[in-house]
């Protein structure tokens, strides 16, 4: 009896690399309209996003959901040159009056998802070449929030607030899949090895 060898899975081909990198920002976007739904219709009239229409024009109903998004990654909300105030930072998930601690699974099940799928895309047959298969969502997952750091800080009367960057970088963008989405991958690797497994 041979060894079913493993070579063509233990390194993820163009096409899989490809295909994770869709999967990561894909999974961002997912996480994002979770957190929208769910945050939204509170976030649309809280006093924040009043002030921020009165000094700005108009409202950051997307930017703000944003925030929250990136707060149930761990990283915070920075609030630089508020009047008297100076900087701060905040986190609106958890706590006294913020959202549920259970938006903090968001991205943990969306990555975990992406990951499971695209070891099942790759056939992986066991748990390191699943969660190779996984990791391949990293670079999407990095650049949606890198790019959506930028892109959802507000700014208005001198003062300007967003996700801290570098924390949505490195934990957001490269922790978190890295983590979750090659749990996901090393599982449905697990399961396929299972099942292909000869019974006795």
């Amino acid at each position: 009896m041979t060894a079913r060898s493993s070579v063509s899975t233990a390194q993820p081909s163009r096409r899989s690399t490809l295909l994770g990198s869709v999967a990561g920002v894909l999974a961002w976007i997912a996480g994002y309209l979770v957190t929208y739904l769910v945050v939204a219709p509170d976030v649309s009239g809280s006093d924040l996003n009043r002030l921020i229409e009165v000094l700005d024009g108009e409202p950051a109903t997307a930017e703000l959901v944003g925030w929250v998004f990136f707060n149930a990654h761990f990283v915070e909300t920075v609030f630089e040159g508020l009047p008297v105030l100076g900087s701060r930072t905040a986190s609106y998930v958890g706590g006294e009056g913020g959202f549920s601690v259970l938006l903090y699974l968001v991205p943990v099940v969306t990555l975990s998802v992406a990951g499971l799928l695209l070891a099942r895309a790759d056939e992986a047959t066991d748990v390191s070449s699943g969660a190779l298969s996984g990791l391949t969502a990293l670079p999407g997952y990095a650049l949606a929030s890198a790019v959506a750091a930028v892109a959802i800080e507000v700014t208005a009367a001198g003062a300007s607030a967003g996700p801290d960057f570098l924390a949505a970088l490195v934990l957001a963008g490269i922790a978190y899949p890295m983590v979750f989405s090659g749990l996901g991958g090393a599982l449905a690797g697990a399961v396929n090895r299972l099942q292909r497994s000869p019974t006795v």
